[in-house]
């Protein structure tokens, strides 16, 4: 494989290939057609969009392959994905679809696109208006294509491939296999491999699961919420690549927690000095790749937070799997954006289990738990042997100052309210300012769950 695509994935935070990309990316390379069956949400852009800009030709103008989605959400999500894997390689994607001025993407085909990612009806919209020109198509994708059967897409998609050269490859990926899928495949694709993902059906039982449907620029103050009200013991925040889970750790760290990180690129004493931290309750809040988690065994974890929803489904399993153990009570916590409810609706199959939906926190709400933790707090001290040197100075106070009044003025002291100033995960920094897990200071354990300093 190329630098320039390495060197993609590597800046996107790729740790792992999922069970579809192991089986499908060298099957593409070699140029074979492939079938690829697999749930949505493990990761299928990435198994075909690698093989896909790994064999295109940067300096063509002309079109060289055409990846062909249901709808116009999926066209941009997969256009934006192929940019990120194509972006050293300076291959282009274009996302063509109904609801955007056509005018528009006609003037941006005329400057020369290597990709183009679009709806059905939208391409033969191009087409009919020769504003899409199809005969250097290296590569046709389907993508979702049971999907594309079920919105009465399979008459248009015939037309397209009708259009297409001879001689080209076909990847076709798909969660099942109807028969008017198969008939599609054996008219256009060329004694394809196939592949099929199977998952398996896990339980499990003994965890509290939820999720919070968000927005993506609301997950960072909803999580520091779930945080202030839930008061984990310890808490694993799982997110899907190494910079988002630096990036994640810094940003609490900023916030007052007691965080970092562990991923791919720590070293193994980094790691080993990480866990040592977080075993001892100096660490509160571990934040992980899916990479980095495995094998760890720490007992005491209380909640665990998908702050970002895994790719392949049985990710979950294994990442809530840190909570409940030894007989003990967990709770499993997932922030999922209106994009990605069908991956949740695929993680509810697996399990057999539907997550209860809760109403996104309030501000109020992070504050009132803050101070609940706080009186829990003061009442501890209260049972502790270390309290006689502050006796006096108590006495002389509640001489002075009516004792409710002081007692709220101590609370309102010690309790941190939730901070309100915003907080952008991705912001770049200075090279030379920005720290990450292994430059940053062993944090120290706070003086008080409740005052985070």
């Amino acid at each position: 494989m190329s630098r320039a695509v390495l060197e993609a994935i590597n800046n996107m935070g790729f740790e792992e290939l999922t069970p579809i990309q192991a089986a499908t990316i060298p099957l593409s390379l070699a140029g074979r057609d492939v079938i690829g069956q697999a749930q949505t949400g493990t990761g299928k852009t990435a198994a075909y969009g690698i093989p896909l800009v790994e064999r295109l030709d940067a300096s063509a103008t002309r079109v060289q392959a055409l990846v062909i989605t249901p709808t116009r959400e999926l066209a941009m999500q997969v256009a934006e994905e192929l940019n990120r894997i194509g972006q050293f390689k300076r291959i282009r994607a274009l996302p063509v679809y109904g609801g955007q001025d056509i005018k528009r993407q006609i003037r941006a085909l005329a400057k020369g696109q290597q990709i183009v990612v679009g709806t059905p009806g939208r391409l033969l919209d191009h087409l009919r208006r020769r504003s899409l020109r199809l005969d250097q198509i290296q590569v046709v994708v389907l993508d979702e294509a049971d999907e594309m059967l079920n919105m009465g897409f399979i008459d248009d998609i015939r037309a397209i491939l009708q259009e297409i050269p001879a001689e080209h490859q076909t990847l076709l990926f798909s969660a099942t296999m109807p028969p008017p899928i198969r008939r599609l495949a054996e008219q256009f694709m060329r004694q394809p491999e196939m592949v099929a993902i199977k998952t398996k059906g896990l339980t499990v039982p003994s965890i509290e699961q939820y999720y919070y449907e968000v927005k993506e620029e609301q997950k960072f103050d909803v999580l520091c919420r779930l945080l202030d009200i839930n008061n984990p013991d310890a808490a694993i925040v799982f997110g899907r690549t190494k910079r988002r889970v630096s990036e994640l750790a810094e940003a609490l760290s900023k916030r007052g927690y007691a965080a970092d990180s562990i991923h791919g690129d720590l070293t193994q004493s980094q790691r080993e000095t990480v866990m040592r931290l977080f075993r001892e309750g100096a660490i509160e809040v571990l934040v992980a790749t899916d990479v980095a988690a495995r094998g760890l065994d720490v007992s005491g974890v209380t909640h665990v937070f998908n702050f970002d929803i895994p790719q392949d489904p049985e990710r979950y399993v294994h990442r809530i799997g840190r909570t409940g153990r030894a007989g003990k009570a967990g709770v499993a916590i997932t922030l999922v954006t209106p994009r990605e409810l069908s991956q949740l609706r695929t993680i509810e199959q697996l399990i057999k289990r539907r997550l209860v939906r809760r109403p996104v926190p309030t501000l109020t709400q992070a504050i009132e738990g803050q101070q609940r933790l706080t009186a829990e707090k003061l009442l501890q001290t209260v049972d502790s042997s270390d309290i006689e040197p502050y006796m006096a100075l108590a006495e002389s106070l509640l001489s002075e100052t009516d004792s409710v009044l002081l007692l709220a003025a101590a609370l309102k002291l010690l309790t941190r309210e939730p901070s309100v100033a915003p907080v952008e995960l991705g912001a770049e920094e200075p090279r030379e300012k920005r720290k990450t897990s292994r430059d940053r200071r062993t944090p120290s354990r706070p003086s008080s769950r409740g005052y985070r300093k």
